[in-house]
């Protein structure tokens, strides 16, 4: 009986199953967005979102070296590590939690297996800017109110010659 066994299998043994969830996670972290079955991307958010915690600022050198460790224990690939540090880490520093998106993308044709893509929330630039950047405000321009003032002052140009030519033909008609 499965009691109180929350985790998914995946159809693997422990090995296996830890194999594949480092691989997705060093991929993820690499190119910030994968396509995988919806049930390895579930299963790949409860694996990674601990890790990206382990990221964030600490006070002391042994604390940084000893995440720096225990992630590298997880994924077993320095690229992956380095970028996390440097580059995912500062990204996610002011947000609270929930870094991934996981968005259903339909069924797989050959077997008919549910896709699913995950991708870093921070990394999209799709869905706007997240919480730790601040959206720049918008330039206001005086383009349309100055265009309107010339076309109105070159109307107005346009028509005073044109009233005083007519006054001066008519006066010469006469």
């Amino acid at each position: 009986m499965r009691h109180g066994d929350k985790i998914n299998n995946l159809g693997r043994k422990k090995a296996h199953r830890e194999a594949l969830l480092s691989n997705l996670a060093s991929q993820l972290i690499t190119y910030k967005r994968i396509v995988t079955t919806h049930a390895k991307a579930k299963a790949l958010r409860m694996y990674i979102e601990p890790l990206i915690t382990k990221t964030k600022k600490v006070e002391s050198k042994e604390q940084i070296m000893h995440n720096h460790r225990i992630v590298f224990s997880f994924l077993q690939d320095k690229a992956a590590v380095k970028e996390l540090f440097t580059v995912i880490g500062p990204k996610v520093a002011a947000r609270p939690g929930g870094y991934t998106r996981i968005i259903k993308l339909g069924i797989r044709l050959g077997d008919n297996a549910e896709r699913a893509m995950i991708e870093l929330v921070d990394f999209n630039e799709i869905y706007g800017k997240g919480i730790g950047e601040t959206a720049a405000p918008a330039k206001k321009t005086r383009r349309s109110a100055s265009t309107k003032k010339k076309a109105t002052a070159e109307v107005s140009t346009e028509e005073a010659p044109a009233t005083e030519a007519s006054s001066e033909e008519s006066k010469s008609a006469e």
